[in-house]
């Protein structure tokens, strides 16, 4: 018997498209199984009894699961940016919520997530402790929901839907989003009915999940730097129950909004609370600022490390209107998070 060439069964996948590779193809009975994920080091198995499991080579990470005659493999850098090990991730910093990206934000399509992907995470999240209302997934950047473009809207909106529906697989009630760009081609308020008009079209087709409009900081041609930005697209969102939004504080005060003081806080949220209302609030992204206030654009610093200083975090920890959501840091540095973490629970112990 003739045995078929590995390169006809399996695509050789290099630099960064190993993370987000998946594929599958039929077993033979009696062929063996070569496995080269990055064209140069290979796993032979032998016959057609693959075990599903996990597995680590040529400093690669692969996650593998058999499904009738076929076979799935999902391949990554690492253990930790598998979705399934999310969770435990986040248990291991000491945090009590997380985000994550259901897919790779920077490519605009995805394979469908694995069973064994949704069952480990469904799985590593009871471990953790983490319901729904603690985790707050982020959907690509690629995506913009108000774009004057017929097809790049089409595009968008296609994605979105596909983030939405990875969020119900996964047991998720929330997905936070960028609300998009007129790119200098349509006003802004046309801008932000293409946006609620996609939102609308996203959660007819979807349920259970909550579409989250992110404030932006204003760079460029985005739009939802302003509370009042928001509040148009939640007006003419049909299902008042399914949008809400997120403040980053990092983009609040680069948009223009004072957080740095405890009176400043008291202020702009007053605000928020009168354009948006406290409950449309979904989540918060705590962030310090690299920029001076109001400079449009979008730097995130560590906390306590940038222009925002540590006043709006106190505030937000201090703030019971702000429990019961998740308070996601976006800081730059992975070393510093456990720290940071630590220090926001210290924060809230002053009550």
């Amino acid at each position: 018997m003739i045995l078929p060439d590995w390169r006809v069964l399996f695509r050789i996948v290099s630099g960064e498209n190993l993370r987000f590779e998946k594929k599958r193809v039929t077993l033979w009975q009696t062929t063996p199984f070569f496995f080269c994920p990055d064209g140069v080091n290979c796993i032979v198995f032998a016959g057609n009894k693959l075990s599903a499991g996990e597995w680590k080579f040529g400093g690669l990470y692969a996650r593998i699961e058999t499904i009738q005659e076929g076979l799935y493999y999902e391949i990554f850098r690492s253990a930790r940016q598998c979705i399934g090990n999310a969770p435990l991730n986040a248990h291991e910093l000491g945090a009590t919520a997380f985000a994550l990206f259901t897919k790779n934000q920077r490519q605009w399509v995805a394979p469908p997530l694995m069973p064994g992907t949704i069952a480990a995470f469904r799985e590593n999240c009871e471990k953790g402790g983490f319901t729904p209302s603690q985790i707050l997934p982020h959907d690509s950047y690629l995506i913009n929901l108000g774009s004057p473009d017929p097809d790049g809207l089409a595009k968008s909106r296609a994605a979105f839907f596909d983030e939405m529906q990875r969020c119900e697989q996964l047991g998720l009630d929330r997905l936070n989003f960028h609300p998009g760009s007129h790119l200098g081609k349509i006003s802004v308020e046309e801008c932000l009915s293409l946006v609620a008009e996609s939102i609308n079209m996203a959660l007819e087709r979807t349920s259970g999940v909550t579409a989250v409009i992110e404030n932006t900081a204003g760079q460029g041609t985005n739009v939802g730097f302003s509370f009042h930005h928001l509040r148009a697209i939640i007006d003419q969102v049909k299902d008042q129950g399914r949008v809400g939004v997120c403040i980053d504080t990092c983009h609040a005060f680069s948009a223009g909004y004072d957080l740095s003081t405890d009176a400043a806080c008291e202020k702009t949220f007053a605000e928020f609370d009168e354009v948006v209302g406290f409950r449309y609030l979904r989540g918060m992204h705590l962030n310090d600022d690299l920029k001076a206030m109001g400079s449009r654009v979008d730097r995130h610093a560590s906390l306590g490390e940038g222009t925002l200083g540590m006043a709006v975090f106190g505030y937000v920890a201090r703030d019971k209107r702000f429990d019961g959501m998740p308070l996601i840091l976006e800081t730059p540095d992975e070393s510093r998070w456990a720290a940071e973490i630590r220090t926001l629970r210290e924060l809230a112990e002053t009550r």
